[in-house]
C-alpha cells in the first residue's frame, strides 16, 4: 500500500520539499515538516529532500497491464462531412515519426459516413492501415457512439498508442475512451517522442498556466493516449503512390442512445479560418479601443487572412472568443503571424509561437514578444497600422 510520512529525527526543517510540492500539501508545524490531506503521493518531496528525511513507499500499480501484448501507433482521424479535418493529417505526420522509431504499423481510424474517399486520402498523407466504421448513422459526430466504437476497435486490436487532436471532438471522444479502456490520458500535448531506452511515449505539454513543460509517461497501462494541438505537429506531403489497407471492421454500433444529435448548426464566420489562416492579424490591448480593432480586421482583409486576437482583448469585451489565440484559445501556426499591440505573455506565445514568420509591432521595446519576432517595429500601432494597410493595398493592386 502507497504512503509516505517525514522522519522527524531526520528532518532539519530546510523547507526544501515545501517549495518543491506542486500541491503546497506540506506545511512547517515547530520547524519540522508536515505533510497534509492534500498530497497526492507524487513524490516530488522526495527527490528534493537532501536528508533523506521522507520514508515513500509506492503502492503495486492497480489493474496493469502485460504491455507486451500491445503494439502499433493509431491515430483518431476527425472528419466533418466525409472529409477529414486537417488535424488528423498532422497527426499522422507525429504518427509516422512515431511508428517509425518503434518499427510498427501507423493506422488511422475513421468513423462516419460516406468515408471512402476519405481512406485513400489518409493513406497518402502516410496511413499504412484505415479502420474505416462507415454507416449512415454515424453522419453526425455523437461522442457516445464513436467512443463505443473506438473502445471496441483498442480492445479488439490492442494499439500501443492512441492520439486524438486536442479539437472540441477529440476533447469531448478522449477522456469517455481512456476511462472506458482503463488508461492515462495527456492532454494538450505540444511534442510526442519515443524514449530510445525503453520505447516509451514521451509526451509533452504546457503546466502550471503555461510556465514550464511537463512531460509525461503512461509506464503500465496501455495503450498510451494523448491529445495533440491543433497546428503544432506537420503534415506529411501526400504521396499518391502509397499503398496502404482498408480494414472494415466488424463493430457494434450504439444505436439506443441517451443523446441524439438532431442537428449541426454552422455560424457564418470570417473567410478564412482562424486555425486554417495561413496569415493572421492578431491585435492585443495596445489597440487602446475595441474600434480600432478595425484596422486589424482591414489589414487581415487586404492580405486574406484571419483576425486573431489576445485573451485580453477577449476578457474585455472587445471581440469574440472564437478570435483568441493562445493556450486558452486557439493554437494557430500561419506562415505569417502580426501581433499588434500584444505584449507577448506566455500564454499567448503558446498559441501561436508554431508560426513561420513573426511580425510585432509594439511601441515597448522590452516587449516580450520581439524574442520571439522574425521582424519587429518600434511603434504605435495606431500609426504603423494605417501604413502597412496602404503600402500593402498598393502592392497587392
Amino acid at each position: 500500500m502507497a504512503g509516505i510520512r517525514i522522519l522527524k529525527d531526520k528532518c532539519v526543517g530546510c523547507k526544501l520539499c515545501v517549495g518543491a510540492c506542486p500541491f503546497g500539501a506540506i506545511v512547517m508545524i515547530d520547524k519540522k515538516a508536515e505533510i497534509t490531506d492534500a498530497c497526492t503521493l507524487c513524490g516530488a518531496c522526495v527527490s528534493a529532500c537532501k536528508f533523506n528525511a521522507i520514508d515513500f513507499e509506492r503502492g503495486a500499480v492497480a489493474n496493469a497491464v502485460d504491455v507486451s501484448k500491445y503494439s502499433g501507433i493509431w491515430v483518431f482521424a476527425e472528419q466533418k462531412d466525409g472529409e477529414p479535418e486537417s488535424i488528423a493529417y498532422e497527426l499522422l505526420g507525429v504518427g509516422r515519426e512515431l511508428a517509425d522509431a518503434r518499427n510498427t504499423a501507423l493506422s488511422a481510424v475513421i468513423i462516419g459516413s460516406n468515408l471512402d474517399d476519405a481512406c485513400r486520402k489518409l493513406i497518402t498523407k502516410g496511413a499504412d492501415k484505415v479502420y474505416s466504421v462507415d454507416d449512415a448513422s454515424l453522419e453526425k459526430f455523437n461522442d457516445e457512439s464513436y467512443s463505443g466504437i473506438f473502445s471496441q476497435l483498442i480492445y479488439k486490436n490492442k494499439p500501443e498508442i492512441v492520439l486524438l487532436g486536442a479539437t472540441t471532438y477529440g476533447r469531448s471522444l478522449a477522456p469517455r475512451v481512456a476511462s472506458r479502456i482503463n488508461t492515462g490520458l495527456t492532454a494538450d500535448c505540444t511534442k510526442l517522442e519515443i524514449d530510445p531506452t525503453d520505447g516509451k511515449l514521451l509526451q509533452t505539454r504546457p503546466a502550471f498556466g503555461g510556465n514550464l513543460m511537463a512531460t509525461i509517461v503512461c509506464p503500465n497501462h496501455r495503450p498510451q493516449m494523448a491529445t495533440v494541438r491543433h497546428k503544432v505537429m506537420k503534415e506529411m506531403e501526400a504521396d499518391e503512390s502509397r499503398v496502404g489497407e482498408i480494414i472494415r471492421p466488424e463493430v457494434n454500433i450504439p444505436r439506443d442512445l441517451v443523446v441524439k444529435v438532431k442537428d449541426v448548426v454552422k455560424t457564418i464566420t470570417e473567410m478564412v479560418p482562424l486555425t486554417e489562416a495561413d496569415i493572421i492579424v492578431s491585435g492585443g490591448r495596445g489597440m487602446g479601443d475595441p474600434k480600432n480593432f478595425a484596422l486589424i480586421s482591414e489589414l487581415a482583409e487586404v492580405l486574406g487572412g484571419a483576425v486573431g486576437a489576445s485573451r485580453a482583448t477577449v476578457d474585455a469585451g472587445w471581440i469574440e472568443y472564437s478570435h483568441q489565440v493562445g493556450q486558452t484559445g486557439q493554437t494557430v501556426g500561419p506562415q505569417v503571424y502580426f501581433a499588434c499591440g500584444i505584449s507577448g505573455a506566455i500564454q499567448h506565445l503558446a498559441g501561436m509561437s508554431s508560426s513561420d514568420t513573426i511580425i510585432a509591432i509594439n511601441k515597448n521595446p522590452d516587449a516580450p514578444i520581439f524574442k520571439v519576432a522574425n521582424f519587429g517595429i518600434v511603434g504605435d500601432v495606431m500609426e504603423v497600422l494605417p501604413l502597412l494597410i496602404k503600402e500593402f493595398k498598393s502592392a497587392l493592386k
